[in-house]
């Protein structure tokens, strides 16, 4: 399977210090969040390559027992996500997932900038507790208690 990463100037990307990313889609206004592993499968596609080029990158880079298997799953979630781009035979993900092993599997999430917005907004509508009085604050266990509403 040839591999080649979408590099779109619509694409804003933060990667994260645990190895996750969040991607930015301007022009289709979705944010797409990949989990370490897929984080790494990202990476590892910077440029055109093939299937076992990512896997070895993912190697090196993620975890030496990644198996082919688990990247091909990482890919095809990429390229659900419109993020990678291939060519070639890929494997039946049902039967991936069927053969798993101990590995963290790739999890690649998108969610619509109007829905993230409506559930912001939702999320800051709810009744706010006030903060417990200055006196709980020699003891952190009272101040987590009132702060609780305990």
């Amino acid at each position: 399977m040839q591999v080649e990463r979408i590099n779109s100037d619509a694409l804003a990307v933060n990667s994260l210090p645990d190895g996750s990313r969040v991607i930015f889609d301007h022009a289709n206004e979705v944010v797409v969040a990949l989990n370490a592993t897929a984080g790494a499968a990202w990476d590892a596609c910077s440029e055109p390559t093939t299937l076992s080029g990512v896997t070895e990158k993912m190697r090196q880079s993620l975890d030496p027992a990644i198996t082919e298997e688990l990247v091909e799953d990482a890919i095809l979630q990429l390229q659900e996500k419109n993020l990678v781009k291939t060519a070639g035979q890929q494997a039946n993900r049902r039967q991936f997932i069927a053969s798993l092993g101990a590995i963290a599997l790739p999890l690649v999430v998108s969610l619509p900038i109007s829905e993230q917005k409506a559930y912001a907004a939702r999320a800051r509508s709810g009744p706010t507790k006030p903060l417990p009085p200055k006196d709980h604050h020699d003891n952190p266990i009272q101040w987590l208690l009132g702060l609780l509403g305990l």
